[in-house]
């Protein structure tokens, strides 16, 4: 698979596990195409940490409104009925648990559900942002991320890199699989039919656990 196929079996599968009536908190990259693959009949309301409730498709091109971007800067659209408030009410919605989901990207991600997602030791970041409030406020945190970073482990045994926040991821999707944390480690419980159980451990660190469910995974 390309990039562009990689992350669109990851939004697609993401999708899945949204229901109609859902606050969703979507990252910056990968988790932004999640609502194009949105289930017949499923309704969500998107929130941008920088102050909107209700945020809608990207605009065409030509038709951007500087007044109208996401909390990474991008261009994006308002439903009818959306709300913009202050950055601080914004929080105050997240911090107080009426995000449903969140969609986050990882640098790296342990099996007790540690999560470093925000710099690299000698690289310049302009801050954490809102992640580590959606960590701990949002009721359920979706990790969607490429499975590995040039060949590279991502999902480790323990997180190397600072962390974000500590056990509060609840799942991972990958374009190999999906994966629940749980109390004994991360449970592979969906697998691509493109890859076997052994390739997916391979490009994992931490030894997983594989579901006696263990099914394709959904798309």
């Amino acid at each position: 698979m390309d990039k562009n196929q990689i992350r669109e079996v990851i939004a697609r599968r993401a999708a899945l596990e949204l229901k109609d009536g859902d606050v969703v908190n979507l990252g910056i990259g990968l988790p932004t195409m999640i609502p194009d693959f949105l289930p017949e009949g499923v309704e969500v309301t998107l929130q941008s940490e920088n102050g909107l409730v209700g945020m809608g498709p990207t605009p065409a091109p030509g038709e951007e409104d500087p007044n109208l971007v996401n909390s990474g800067g991008g261009y994006i659209t308002a439903v009818p009925g959306a709300y913009s408030c202050s950055s601080c009410d914004s929080f105050a919605i997240i911090r107080g648990g009426h995000v449903d989901i969140t969609f986050l990207g990882a640098l790296e991600v342990d099996e007790k559900g540690n999560l470093a997602n925000w710099i690299i030791p000698g690289k310049k970041a302009p801050g954490m942002g809102g992640a580590m409030d959606l960590l701990v406020g949002a009721r359920k945190v979706i990790l969607t991320m490429e499975h590995t970073a040039k060949g590279s482990h991502k999902i480790l045994k323990q997180c190397r890199l600072p962390l974000t926040a500590v056990g509060q991821v609840n799942m991972i999707i990958t374009e190999m699989g999906v994966m629940n944390i749980t109390p004994a480690g991360i449970e592979l419980v969906e697998i691509n039919p493109e890859f076997t159980v052994e390739q997916v451990q391979e490009a994992t660190e931490a030894q997983l656990i594989i579901s006696k469910d263990l099914k394709p995974m959904l798309q």
